[in-house]
C-alpha cells in the first residue's frame, strides 16, 4: 500500500532526490518548493495525477505550511511522512553578516522546519500515527566557522526535533533528524571557491544525493531513528568537538588547511 509525503525543497538537490525515488518506489508524493517550474520534471515519473501533487510553497510562511499539509491530506486521507528538506547557505565572517543574512539563515533553515513541523504534528496527532524527518547538517553538531550562521540555523533544527520527539511520541507520531556532512548540492556548488567556507570541505570526499536518499529511505523511513549521522565517521568526530569546544577551537586551523587544499583540488579538475 503506497504511503504519502510531503517533500520541500523538491527542486534541487536532496529534496528533488527524494521525491525521485519515493515516485519510482510507488509512492504518493507532495512535491513542494518556491520554485514550481523545476518541479514539472517530475510528472514523467508519476503513475497518474493521484500520485503526484506539486505545491508552491514558502517555508516562511506559517499559512502557507497548513494549506500544503491539508491538501495533501485532503488528497490521500492523511499524511504518513514530512521529509524537511529545504534549506540555504550563504557563507561569510560574523563582521561581514548583514541583517538580511541572519533572517535568511533563520528564517528558513529553523523557522521553516519548525513551521513545518508544526503544521505536521496538528494533523498526526489527530490521526494518531505519522513521521517527521527533518534535515539537519553535521555543521549542527559541530560549530563551523565561515558559516556560522548556517551552523547556527542547523543547532536549531537538530535542537528543536530532538525536543519535539518526546512530546510527539505518545501521539503515535515519530520525530528523526538526519545529519549529514557536505553533500553535492547547488549549495555545496557556490561554497567551492569560496575560502570562507574552506572548513566544508574538510572531509576526504562529499556526499552525494543518491546516498543521503538512500538513507533516509532504507534506513530513517523503516527505522524511525531519533538521528541519523552521514557518515557515521565523521559524525563521531563532529560529536567529539561538540562536546569539546576548546578542542574543536585549536583544530580549526588545521581543518581550514584540509579544506582548503581540497578546494584546489576540485577546482584544478574542473
Amino acid at each position: 500500500m503506497s504511503r504519502s509525503f510531503v517533500v520541500t525543497g523538491a527542486a534541487s538537490g536532496i529534496g528533488a532526490s527524494l521525491a525521485r525515488e519515493l515516485l519510482r518506489r510507488g509512492e504518493c508524493v507532495c512535491a513542494a518548493d518556491i520554485r514550481t517550474e523545476p518541479l514539472e520534471a517530475l510528472r514523467s515519473l508519476a503513475a497518474d495525477a493521484q500520485q503526484l501533487r506539486i505545491e508552491a510553497l514558502d517555508v516562511r510562511d506559517p499559512a502557507a505550511w497548513e494549506r500544503v499539509i491539508a491538501n495533501a491530506a485532503a488528497a490521500w486521507g492523511g499524511l504518513d511522512v514530512l521529509l524537511n528538506v529545504a534549506g540555504v547557505l550563504r557563507s561569510g565572517y560574523v563582521y561581514e553578516a548583514t541583517p538580511d543574512d541572519v533572517h535568511f539563515h533563520f528564517d528558513i533553515n529553523a523557522k521553516g522546519v519548525i513551521f513545518g513541523t508544526q503544521a505536521a504534528a496538528r494533523l498526526m496527532v489527530k490521526q494518531r500515527r505519522g513521521h517527521i524527518v527533518n534535515v539537519a547538517s553535521l555543521a549542527g553538531i559541530a560549530p563551523v566557522p565561515g558559516i556560522s550562521l548556517y551552523s547556527a540555523s542547523k543547532f536549531a533544527v537538530r535542537g528543536y526535533s530532538l525536543a519535539v520527539a518526546p512530546e510527539l511520541q505518545p501521539h503515535g507520531v515519530r520525530v528523526s533528524v538526519v545529519c549529514p556532512d557536505a553533500v553535492r548540492t547547488p549549495m555545496l556548488d557556490i561554497q567551492a571557491d569560496d575560502e570562507r567556507a574552506a572548513m566544508t570541505f574538510s572531509g576526504s570526499r562529499s556526499l552525494t544525493t543518491d546516498e543521503v536518499t538512500a538513507a533516509i529511505v532504507d534506513e530513517v523511513l523503516p527505522k524511525a531513528p531519533l538521528e541519523l549521522i552521514l557518515p557515521r565517521g565523521r559524525g563521531l568526530l563532529a560529536k567529539l568537538a561538540s562536546a569539546l569546544p576548546g578542542v574543536n577551537a585549536r583544530l580549526a586551523g588545521s581543518m581550514k588547511k584540509r579544506g582548503l587544499a581540497r578546494q584546489r583540488r576540485e577546482h584544478n579538475a574542473r
